[in-house]
């Protein structure tokens, strides 16, 4: 069973380069490795530390949960999960120096259990940047910063697990392009940041699975930057629709040969909806997407990006391969159902 996490989490990745001392340099020692590791992870700290933020949510003047958010733009926008906000319209931020602020709520999408907030004053905080999840690696260093239960301001550190799993979001549907990391995370630490090396947010936390240990979940950053675009322009994300389930998945190397492909994966069709715009354009279940509408989709994550606002109502091309064979289709995409 997966249950959300609740406040404040950032996450450091450490290239194999910053443990070291420069070009083909190592540390002469395992003492200095360990100095080397522990100043990185303090620096990063002390760096992203002050754009971490706890979110506390009231009903009627009552306390109803609390959460953690990162500060992704001075003027005061924050990302945090949607089921920290829990449909509210106004929350409450407290900063790491103990500065509390009233924030609107821009938006959220439970889709991806996302939402974007707005300090309502007039101010000038300190933020951290949304990085490029896609460079991430199995075995980076993550560190988690927040307040889970209570204890604020607490760090842990793990390592980036897996990438590109898929989560079952609340709505039902499924989160791709997940993170696991086994950084520790517990009630309190949802929304907060997996933040790089350099300092940048690679993920925003999410779900534990209750009775695991170390399997911990954050949505991708490349998602969070594409949810929090779409919620400043249009208050919402507004997606298109083609009526299918798919998978990440490799194509056989002697078929991306013979027809001189460059990318090694797609997107493989596991089932179409056979009343959507999909099974109309004549897609079948086992089809691999390669490329839609001139783009190139080697993952489940990017056909996802790809079916934003712009393709509704709209006929664009998709190619995909069948069996061995290349094919290209026309498909009509809609605009997806509210959940």
């Amino acid at each position: 069973m997966f249950e959300p996490l609740q406040p404040f989490s950032a996450v450091l990745t450490l290239d194999a380069e910053s443990a070291s001392q420069g070009p083909g340099a190592k540390p002469s020692t395992d003492a200095d490795l360990l100095d080397d590791y522990s100043r990185t992870v303090s620096d990063v700290v002390e760096r992203v530390g002050p754009s971490v933020v706890r979110i506390d949510v009231k009903r009627g003047g009552r306390p109803a949960g609390s959460g953690s958010g990162v500060i992704v733009s001075s003027d005061g926008l924050a990302l945090t999960n949607s089921h920290v906000v829990q449909g509210s319209r106004v929350v409450a931020l407290t900063t790491l120096e103990g500065r509390e602020l009233q924030a609107r709520v821009l938006g959220d999408d439970p889709d991806t259990d996302l939402a974007l907030l707005r300090v309502e004053a007039d101010v000038s905080l300190p933020m951290a940047r949304l990085g490029d999840s896609s460079k991430l690696k199995r075995g980076q260093i993550a560190i988690a910063i927040g307040n889970p239960l209570g204890f604020d301001a607490s760090v842990t550190a793990g390592v980036i697990s897996a990438l590109g799993r898929s989560l079952q979001s609340r709505t039902g549907r499924m989160i791709e392009d997940v993170v696991q990391t086994d950084a520790a995370l517990n009630p309190g630490n949802s929304g907060g940041p997996l933040v790089s090396s350099a300092g940048e947010i690679v993920g925003i936390n999410t779900a534990v699975i209750m009775g695991a240990q170390g399997i911990c979940f954050a949505v991708a950053s490349n998602t969070a930057n594409f949810v929090a675009g779409e919620i400043a322009r249009h208050g919402r994300v507004r997606r298109a629709y083609i009526g299918v389930g798919a998978a990440t998945t490799a194509i056989p190397r002697r078929i991306a040969l013979r027809l001189e492909l460059e990318q090694a994966t797609g997107a493989r069709l596991l089932n179409v909806d056979q009343a959507g715009p999909a099974a109309h354009a004549g897609l079948l279940s086992g089809d691999i997407i390669i490329a839609l509408d001139g783009k190139t989709v080697t993952s489940v994550g990017e056909l996802l990006r790809a079916l934003d606002a712009e393709k509704i109502n709209r006929t664009v091309p998709v190619d995909v391969l069948r069996r061995s064979e290349r094919l290209r289709v026309w498909i009509g995409p809609v605009e997806r159902p509210a959940a």
